[in-house]
């Protein structure tokens, strides 16, 4: 009997949830182990060499899942969809970033602090976050990379404040801007899951931080507020993102969100 697959997840990933959804939209069986909940989970990965999450397993082979193509190649499922131009992506992960410097200041204090469903991360985290995820890409476009690390980060102590993480990221949009301007846009970038075609790490740019974007807007709303103009079809058109806001596994609801 061949060997099953295993994907290794954790909650209010993108692209944890976004590869559970790839794999159940091809009705594709696997085993879900969510790595915040299992002790040995990050242990059998490194037996692998995999040293970072979403993983699929089968026996001892296994592939990062971080890129659906990538995925895809992995359990044989052939891809059709069509990447954005550049010049498209450009324009929604500015609008994305925008949307967040929007939506942060809404959220109430008392809900600002309290961590997520199933992470050490709360609403000031996941802002931040937002905005380090277009640093990464514009790091690996400069000739660096996209590291894992990237996304583990937590606010330095400085940006303790609404404020100053909104303004940590209108510094971030305009250096976003400064590189899409100077017209330098590479063929191919360095990432953690290995050497990627650079409009699929900018696809994957926009929609991660897009997907975040969501989550933020959802405790907006959760909180009794209507959005400050809201991400809706029109502005994620295009992007492949998760039909869950948060988890499959793990919701996002106001009882989960205040613990």
């Amino acid at each position: 009997m061949a060997d099953s697959y295993k994907v290794y997840w954790q909650p209010g990933c993108t692209s944890c949830l976004r590869a559970k959804e790839f794999l159940k939209e091809n009705g594709i069986a696997f085993e879900s182990i969510n790595v915040r909940e299992d002790v040995g989970a990050m242990d059998d990965l490194a037996r692998l060499g995999a040293m970072s999450i979403p993983v699929i397993t089968r026996g001892d082979e296994f592939a990062f899942a971080q890129e659906i193509r990538d995925l895809a190649d992995f359990v044989g499922v052939e891809m059709t969809r069509k990447q954005l131009p550049v010049a498209e992506l450009n324009q929604k992960i500015d609008l994305i970033m925008a949307a967040a410097q929007r939506f942060l200041p809404q959220i109430p204090a008392d809900r600002l602090r309290v961590n997520l469903p199933g992470r050490e991360r709360n609403c000031l985290d996941l802002a931040y976050h937002i905005f380090v995820i277009p640093t990464a890409f514009l790091d690996a476009a400069r000739g660096g990379a996209v590291t894992f690390e990237h996304f583990e980060r937590l606010p330095p102590p400085e940006l303790d404040s609404v404020e100053k993480v909104i303004a940590y990221g209108q510094g971030v949009r305009e250096d976003f801007a400064a590189w899409w301007r100077a017209g330098i846009v590479p063929g191919t970038v360095n990432t953690y899951y290995g050497v990627q075609p650079a409009q699929g790490v900018m696809e994957r740019t926009a929609w991660h931080a897009a997907q975040h974007c969501r989550q933020l807007m959802e405790v907006v709303a959760q909180s009794g507020y209507a959005p400050d103009g809201p991400l809706g079809e029109a502005e994620l058109a295009g992007l492949p993102l998760p039909d869950e806001i948060y988890d499959d596994e793990v919701p996002m609801n106001a009882k989960a969100a205040n613990g």
